[in-house]
């Protein structure tokens, strides 16, 4: 009656509304239309609010459904954009309001999510200068707060969003910020975390939590995270070690995705707010302390440009291609040694590039050989003088980005490959060449030489220059000696003149025969004269000998075993006598030296040395053993890696042949054969007993309290298994033990080696499934018998357990069995448990056992089955808990129930159905027995075993609650249609 032509009826809004291709706006305007002409509105929202109900009661994301959300949303806050309505009361939005804040205590959770939706949508429909009454604004804080702590995620989500416009940023107490700092660090959903993510308000107190978010174990979390801090946080607000953290786990996340964001989102944020200046970025992540992360960052961006982007924003290059000695700084070298680097690797269009931003050998060679030389020594006063000691640490710095870029330089020109080696090689003998570049440099050096005699022989020349080099040998002076001939030297020239003389005074006496003789002894003493003069002159002349000082000081030695050390280098052979000789002449010695240092030096090169010959390691495996339990931690450390490294490559059969070596007789004649059997035992018992006291000495190491050699243990633990090399449940079971245990809570490394380990292992075969499944019931039986003063009374058995389900579960296999029929792990560990239950009825670990057998993947195996039901037919017999006989009625009820699905499957001969589709358990029923394991556990249960009454599974219970439910469908279209 009251509606003119461009009017909407309520209903027919709404039903026009579920229809996406409608024009809502055209619908907001005809129903606004028709309210404001409406002198009671009363009537209109009784109307209103009674079809948006039927929306309300309706949990699922339908699109019909979302649009008449959409609709309501726009209708309620559509009166704020009218010219007339700027009133500060809005009546229709006030009522709305109300009745969503009267309907967010409703049971039903479809409801509650439709209301947190709306006030969501209401909230984020409204004006920017937008004001609502203090006391609306109260209650609807109230009520989201309330419904972030819903049971169900969605509503979570929908409360957290509606709370974005309610933050207070600039408050330290904000409530709402609380809330989103709560939820983001206990809420166990990973979309409520990235909806907290999504909206809340970056201030100090904050970033710290979004910056964890950056670790969280979800991939989308942390993606969301990283495009958070790039859209909303500047980089001056990082600190330096927070912008390095950033890229380190961005960069090399194992999620593509997070790494897209960081290379895609993240660092061309970054970039943008500096202006673009790559050396600005660089300087901000203090690239001294975290080369090669500013490296993998550079690199990313310059996947992200193109070529003539690259080039024109190369360095300052001078017209030999090289930046001038007093302009270089740590980070405009590392961007030119990563931009020659990235060059490198493109190929033949990077080799042009290359090119224009990259001097020839030998240009390079006298560059870097003029740059070396200026690196300065510190003095002792020098060492106090900070100053100094940064501008060494940086000159030092350059110095190994300008090594690294001779990997980029084209040696294919004997000249400069020639002079770019003599260059290496001299740096490599002068004393004053810093320690820290001696490894890099013969690296270096051993790239340019392709040759493997010739690369030994380098190396040889090297080491022995350095150990003794050429000096020149100078006399020294005799001060004695040298007066001796000064007064021999005097007299004879006394008796000269003398005798000069006597001849004229006999010349004056006419007497010719004396002068004669006078003459010649003048003549005499005259040639004595001379004779000393030459002998002073040479005594005087230092001698031009050259002769070799061998030197023995730590740093020298540690010079020399550094160049030794091929652990970087270990494809290049080492051949001939060479080989040999080096453990002799330089190692060996060093290993009882008196300097830590140069010990530890020392066991690295002799490990290196015995990964390039087997005759080395077996003759050296027993000293490395001594030294991995006597010496230093640090060393000790070297040598347990060492050994660990030996035992990856020649496995533990290296000890056999080194006991067969040491017990080796000489050889018998054939009719000494028959005793050869006994012989042979004992050489297997003695490399038993040597392999046997390495896993001793490696399983006392986990019980180190120094962290470093307690890790590395763990560390060659896990590669020994996962390589195959051992194999043992008591390891496992240690390893496990020690990633729960709260002492190495601070391990950050140890825990995640051993957890990336765990999931490699298991998923690895079904052998070492079943190690794993072995290793259960010890370490259960540890946990749960851990003194009170342990530490391992802290850990959570139930994470325990679900940790051992997770990593047995038969689908967890890179290669699962395709047979459905076999024998799974989880089978034995059913039966494990079983059995484990039978021993003590009233022991507390029978309620968790019982909880984790609904959690098993079973197979379908009738005759296992079938066994597996009698067990637990027995244990409902006889446990008297109530949670323990519920949870056992469940597994038979699966058992069963699985059993008549393959009835009717192999009846209808269709493929197998999903069994779980009432939400259960994800594949929760396969199973795993060994067929030919005796199962002696079991064979207990078969005897005298009482019918059992079985209780009526949940299924059943849910099927007769839902046959009582109401159909509302039907009511709700009549009441539509009265309406």
């Amino acid at each position: 009656k009251m509606t003119a032509d461009n009017e909407v009826g309520i209903k027919e809004a709404f039903q026009r509304a579920q229809r996406g291709h409608n024009n809502k706006a055209k619908l907001v305007i005809g129903l606004r239309s028709r309210y404001n002409n409406l002198e009671d509105k009363t009537l209109f929202h009784e109307e209103f609010v009674h079809y948006l109900k039927y929306a309300m009661i309706v949990y699922k994301r339908e699109p019909t459904v979302e649009n008449v959300i959409e609709f309501v949303a726009r209708f309620a806050t559509k009166e704020e954009d009218d010219d007339d309505a700027a009133q500060d009361d809005h009546p229709f939005l006030s009522f709305i309001f109300n009745f969503l804040l009267e309907s967010h205590k409703a049971n039903s959770h479809a409801v509650r999510f439709r209301t947190c939706q709306l006030i969501n949508k209401l909230l984020g429909s409204m004006a920017e200068n937008a004001q609502i009454d203090d006391d609306l604004f109260d209650r609807i804080h109230q009520a989201m707060l309330v419904r972030v702590t819903d049971k169900f995620p969605n509503v979570r989500i929908q409360a957290a969003l509606a709370m974005t416009r309610l933050q207070q940023p600039k408050d330290p107490d904000c409530p709402t910020i609380n809330a989103y700092l709560l939820i983001l660090e206990n809420d166990s959903n990973a979309e409520v975390r990235r909806a907290v993510l999504s909206c809340i308000a970056m201030c100090p107190w904050t970033l710290p939590k979004v910056l964890k978010r950056t670790r969280d174990i979800k991939e989308n979390v942390r993606k969301l995270a990283y495009q958070v801090l790039a859209d909303k946080v500047h980089i001056k607000a990082l600190t330096i070690e927070q912008r390095v953290n950033l890229l380190q786990q961005g960069l090399r996340d194992t999620s593509v995705a997070v790494r897209e964001v960081v290379c895609s989102r993240l660092l061309p944020s970054w970039l943008h707010r500096l202006d673009n200046n790559v050396i600005e970025l660089l300087h901000r992540l203090d690239v001294e302390n975290c080369d090669k992360i500013a490296l993998d960052a550079l690199k990313a961006i310059f996947k992200g440009a193109s070529s003539e982007e690259l080039l024109e924003n190369r360095v300052q290059l001078d017209n030999r291609k090289l930046i001038p000695v007093d302009s270089l700084t740590s980070e405009n070298v590392l961007y030119w040694r990563a931009l020659c680097e990235f060059f490198k690797a493109i190929g033949d269009e990077g080799d042009e590039m290359l090119e224009q931003v990259l001097p020839d050998a030998a240009t390079y060679a006298a560059y870097l050989y003029g740059y070396l030389k200026t690196v300065p020594e510190l003095s002792e006063e020098q060492r106090s003088d900070i100053n100094q000691v940064e501008l060494v640490i940086t000159k030092r710095f350059i110095s190994q980005q300008l090594i690294h870029l001779i990997g980029c330089l084209d040696t294919n020109e004997e000249g400069g490959r020639k002079r770019l080696l003599a260059v290496l090689q001299e740096m490599l003998t002068l004393p004053q060449t810093p320690f820290s570049l001696i490894s890099l440099l013969t690296e270096k050096l051993l790239t340019l030489v392709p040759d493997d005699h010739r690369r030994i022989q380098t190396v040889a020349e090297i080491i022995s220059d350095v150990r003794a080099p050429i000096m020149e040998a100078s006399q020294p002076v005799d001060k004695n000696e040298s007066r001796r001939q000064q007064i021999q030297l005097a007299e004879v020239k006394v008796r000269i003149l003398e005798a000069k003389q006597t001849l004229e005074d006999c010349v004056t006496a006419q007497e010719f025969s004396r002068a004669a003789e006078l003459k010649d002894t003048i003549a005499e003493l005259e040639n004595h004269r001379n004779q000393i003069i030459q002998e002073i002159a040479e005594w005087n002349q230092p001698a031009e000998k050259e002769v070799r000082t061998e030197k023995s000081d730590p740093e020298t030695l540690q010079r020399c075993l550094t160049i030794c050390n091929y652990r970087k280098q270990s494809h290049y052979k080492m051949v001939g006598v060479t080989l040999c000789s080096i453990p002799r002449s330089q190692i060996l010695p060093s290993i009882a030296n008196a300097h830590p240092e140069v010990r530890n030096v020392a066991v690295l090169c002799l490990g290196t040395c015995a990964l390039h010959s087997k005759e080395l390691a077996k003759t050296h495996m027993v000293l490395l053993l001594q030294i991995a339990q006597l010496d230093e931690v640090k060393i000790r450390i070297s040598a347990l890696l060492a050994i660990i490294d030996l035992l990856l490559l020649f496995s533990f059969q290296l000890l056999s042949e080194t006991a067969a070596t040491q017990t080796a007789p000489p050889s018998q004649s054939p009719d000494r054969q028959e005793d050869d059997a006994p012989l042979a035992e004992v050489k297997r018992d003695v490399s038993e007993d040597t392999a046997q006291s390495i896993l001793v000495m490696l399983s006392e190491f986990l019980d180190s309290e120094v962290s470093e050699l307690r890790t590395a243990a763990a560390e060659g633990l896990a590669k020994l298994m996962y390589n195959g090399r051992i194999s043992s449940t008591k390891m496992f079971s240690r390893l496990v033990l020690l990633w729960y245990n709260p002492v190495t809570e601070d391990d950050t490394r140890l825990r995640h080696c051993l957890g990336v380990f765990f999931q490699l292992y298991a998923r690895e075969s079904r052998v070492h499934q079943e190690v794993i499944e072995e290793s259960f019931l010890p370490t259960v039986r540890t946990v749960m018998n851990a003194p009170v003063t342990s530490p391992l009374a802290e850990v959570d058995i139930n994470n325990v357990v679900e940790l051992f389900v997770e990593l047995t579960r038969p689908s967890a296999l890179i290669k699962p069995s395709t047979n459905t029929e076999s024998a799974y792990v989880h089978d034995y560990l059913a039966v494990r448990m079983c059995g484990e239950m039978l021993k003590d009825l009233t022991a507390p670990e029978v309620r968790l056992y019982t909880k984790t057998l609904s959690n098993l993947e079973l197979s379908a195996d009738d005759t296992i089955r079938k066994d597996l039901h009698t067990l637990l037919q027995q244990l409902v017999q006889l446990v008297k808990d109530r949670f323990c006989v519920r949870a056992l009625e469940k597994v038979m009820n699966q058992l069963m129930d699985t059993k008549e699905q393959s009835e009717l499957l192999s009846a209808s001969a269709l493929q197998p159905l999903d069994v779980n589709a009432d939400g259960t358990h994800a594949n929760a029923v396969y199973t795993r027995i060994k067929p030919d394991i005796p199962l002696s556990i079991r064979n207990k249960c078969y005897l005298s075993v009482p019918p059992v009454v079985v209780r009526p599974s949940r299924r059943a219970k849910t099927a007769a609650l839902e046959k009582t439910k109401l159909d509302l469908s039907t009511l709700i279209n009549q009441e539509a249609n009265v309406s």
